[in-house]
């Protein structure tokens, strides 16, 4: 048998035997070796654990995952002073994934109307009554919340370090906003908020990727402070909206 022969420096460091051992056993060990280690790395990769998801990344999932069919939702919106006291409350069906449209009622202390709202135009005169209504421009119906474009609303938060709640159904997304900041969302409802010097926003997000709940809490400057609230619920397909007539 010859002697050993050490490979050179920068090589593999074991030592290789050439001479009279069998044929077969030189041609089978590449081939035996080449099968660990394909044993051992399939072994490697199966056992490695999936990295879990950020919460932003699955807030960005359900987004993308969410229907974008045109669909209705019972909306109830209460805008209340910083004492807790109730300013203003509104409920009914909206049309969402589409031009904001749909049917509400809004009460505050001083008076009770209905509301119709089309894409061209909203309509108002107190609830019980008869007559003309009052007309407005459609960006009238707009108030601090950007309800028609509530997933870019909820990507705008993302963008502003939003903060990702998880330990509960529905996720929660959570920021501290400006109203410029707003503005790029909605123009109207940026403009809307622009008394206020921040406003704190709360949104939550189902698993089917629908927004179901939204909380501003709106610092104003030189009065108290006033907190939104929107809930959207019942969702179902879009109800028909037209201008209302006098009766």
């Amino acid at each position: 048998m010859s002697p050993p022969s050490t490979l050179r420096p920068g090589t593999l460091s074991f030592r290789a035997w050439y001479s009279e051992d069998h044929p077969l056993i030189h041609h089978r060990t590449p081939a035996l070796i080449l099968a660990l280690s394909g044993l051992m790395l399939s072994a490697c990769a199966s056992g490695s654990p999936a990295r879990p998801k950020t919460g932003e990344q699955v807030v960005l999932d359900r987004l993308a995952a969410a229907d974008d069919a045109p669909y209705s939702a019972a909306i109830r919106a209460v805008t209340r002073s910083g004492t807790g006291r109730r300013l203003q409350l509104m409920v009914g069906r909206i049309n969402l994934n589409a031009p904001l449209t749909g049917r509400t009622t809004d009460k505050t202390e001083q008076y009770t109307e209905d509301v119709v709202i089309t894409r061209q135009k909203v309509y108002r005169r107190a609830s019980g009554t008869h007559g003309v209504w009052q007309e407005f421009p459609a960006a009238a119906a707009m108030g601090g919340i950007p309800t028609d474009r509530l997933p870019q609303y909820v990507r705008l938060i993302l963008g502003h370090s939003g903060s990702v709640h998880r330990g509960s159904e529905p996720v929660r997304v959570s920021a501290h906003l400006a109203p410029k900041d707003i503005e790029s969302v909605d123009r109207a409802v940026g403009r809307n908020l622009h008394p206020a010097s921040a406003i704190d926003t709360d949104v939550w997000i189902d698993k089917e990727g629908r927004i179901v709940r939204v909380r501003q809490d709106i610092h104003l400057a030189s009065q108290p402070d006033i907190q939104n609230t929107l809930t959207l619920t019942d969702f179902k397909s879009v109800v028909p909206v037209s201008a209302p007539v006098a009766r």
